[in-house]
């Protein structure tokens, strides 16, 4: 079931989404070798108390940290720990906070230090398959329109679209109806209406799509070690696109 939001639930899920925006503008200067994920953690869940809200991911299906920290080759869903980035790491953050009994939730893969060509490469044209998703949106799109975007952009980038993993509806829990994948046909799934409210994510890796995970049956890898990037905005649907409710003009 699509749920199709009111505009005071709207406002409360701008105002979750504006939480987890501040909290990565917030988090980026921290992000240099020499750091522990473990302390991003710790800055980013006092960040979002600090703001009246709560995290979203902190103990949700038994996830034992505030944020994911995926470094390298991870793809999804890394625990913070110990390790420190390294110069030439790339990073992926997700974020999720819940405000009122709403949730943001956006993911960015950040740069540690001087990062090679490649993984530039693989930052650059992951974000622009984002944003490519989100062109697709709007009323009456199907979320097909979305999914085939994306994989067409990756596909002529030679980048690897993870198929395991999908973006979701967004609401009064974190992850919601519908599914919403990151390959697919156009004119297909689900029609959108305004109001409904989706996280885009597409997961690329600069290799293989394939993935796997690792023994602390959380952390997603690519199966052949390559570097993968995230990035996620959450959405609301408008009548002639939509409205980004994770960031802002700044945070593109």
């Amino acid at each position: 079931m699509i749920s199709i939001k009111s505009d005071y639930e709207i406002d409360l899920l701008r105002k979750a989404g504006h939480i987890v925006y501040l909290t990565h503008k917030y988090l980026e200067k921290y992000i240099k070798p020499g750091i522990t994920t473990l302390e991003l953690d710790k800055l980013a869940h006092d960040f979002v108390i600090s703001q009246g809200a709560t995290l979203s991911f902190l103990n949700y299906e038994g996830f034992p940290a505030s944020i994911c920290t995926s470094i390298n080759e991870e793809v999804v869903h890394g625990i913070p720990s110990n390790r420190k980035l390294k110069n030439g790491d790339i990073i992926s953050i997700d974020i999720g906070a819940c405000y009122k009994g709403y949730h943001g939730d956006s993911a960015w893969t950040y740069p540690v230090g001087k990062i090679s060509a490649e993984k530039q490469y693989l930052l650059k044209h992951t974000k622009e398959a984002l944003y490519e998703g989100l062109k697709a949106v709007k009323e009456n799109c199907r979320i097909g329109d979305i999914s085939s975007a994306i994989e067409t952009y990756a596909n002529k980038y030679n980048l690897g679209v993870v198929k395991e993993l999908v973006g979701h509806g967004v609401g009064s829990s974190i992850h919601e109806d519908p599914e919403v994948p990151n390959y697919g046909k156009a004119n297909t799934g689900h029609v959108l209406k305004e109001n409904m409210v989706i996280a885009i994510e597409p997961m690329l890796n600069l290799g293989s799509s394939d993935v796997y995970i690792l023994d602390d049956d959380w952390t997603i890898v690519s199966a052949d070690n390559s570097p993968s990037a995230h990035f996620e905005h959450t959405v609301v649907v408008t009548k002639n696109g939509c409205e980004i409710l994770t960031g802002d003009d700044n945070f593109e």
